[in-house]
């Protein structure tokens, strides 16, 4: 029945927002050439059920004329492409219909780039209508998968870390004794051997972060942690998982501010900018971060 009616959608309908064969208490996208996943509630009133216990278009007390179906229209079944008949007018998309010989007003259309939430509440969502994330679920999403990441790397990592440690704490040792024998040093920066232990731990733990990343957003689009939370990345314009070259592009700016950041005298810039990375969702009219810009990628509600 889809195929049947997807057809005759193809040969006079826009891509836009139908009833859903399937169930018509919801509605369903049309791309242009065929149905897609996407769906929403069904907006405005219930089609008309008529007197109770009588098929809509009928009146308690007024049985149908012979020749005639039920609220006037003419009998036979309604074809595929063709307009339907209720109470003896014809059903067109998008403009009014006739239940019971009674009209109803369409179903209000959202701007482009918006969708729906509770009825009446208009949210910000992808142009093919899915509702973007919030902030928060993008912070706690993230909070997760770190935590997550940072277990996973631990066998690869803790030996660079624990001897980075080491290291920081004879240094402290060190200028504490100094202190206390009335020699304090002037200089408050990590040994060298500090930094041979940091920077390889660093390296590897980006190793691990983008292969989990990569790996798990290409296939279904979510992390874990994204699981968790309920939302997902997608292409702002096409549905489904990301391309690797989109995945690419996203980790790289978020990770490549935050290496930046360390480097001395320049390091304060490069920290605010990933800071505003991080908070350019809550202004951002289509919830993308400068990353999403990057990669032209949304995080979306599932």
């Amino acid at each position: 029945m889809d195929r049947q009616l997807g057809d005759a959608l193809a040969v006079s309908y826009q891509a836009g927002w139908y009833d859903d064969p399937q169930d018509q208490s919801q509605q369903r996208y049309w791309d242009g050439s065929a149905w897609t996943d996407n769906r929403r509630p069904r907006q405005g009133p219930p089609p008309y059920q008529g007197t109770f216990g009588q098929p809509a278009g009928q009146q308690f007390g007024q049985p149908a004329q012979h020749g005639q179906v039920y609220g006037g229209a003419q009998p036979g079944p309604a074809q595929y492409g063709q307009p339907q008949q209720y109470g003896g007018q014809p059903q067109q998309y998008g403009q009014p219909q006739q239940y019971g010989g009674q009209p109803q007003q369409p179903y209000p259309q959202q701007p482009h780039g918006q969708g729906y939430g509770y009825p009446g509440q208009r949210v910000a969502a992808t142009p093919d209508g899915q509702q973007l994330s919030g902030w928060w679920r993008r912070v706690w999403a993230r909070v997760i998968d770190s935590i997550i990441v940072g277990i996973i790397g631990l066998p690869f990592t803790g030996y660079f870390y624990w001897q980075y440690f080491k290291s920081v704490w004879a240094y402290m040792e060190d200028t504490m004794d100094a202190a206390a024998a009335g020699t304090p040093q002037t200089s408050f920066a990590l040994p060298e051997d500090a930094y041979q232990w940091m920077i390889p731990a660093v390296l590897i733990g980006l190793v691990v972060s983008f292969v989990y990343e990569y790996f798990f957003l290409t296939r279904s689009g979510a992390t874990p942690g994204k699981k968790a939370l309920g939302i997902a990345v997608r292409l702002r314009d096409v549905p489904g998982p990301p391309p690797g070259i989109a995945v690419v592009k996203r980790f790289g700016v978020y990770n490549g501010l935050s290496l930046l950041s360390a480097i001395p005298l320049v390091g304060t810039l490069f920290s605010f900018v990933s800071l505003i990375n991080y908070l350019w969702p809550l202004w951002d009219d289509k919830k993308q971060s400068l990353a999403d810009k990057a990669a032209a990628t949304n995080v979306v509600r599932t």
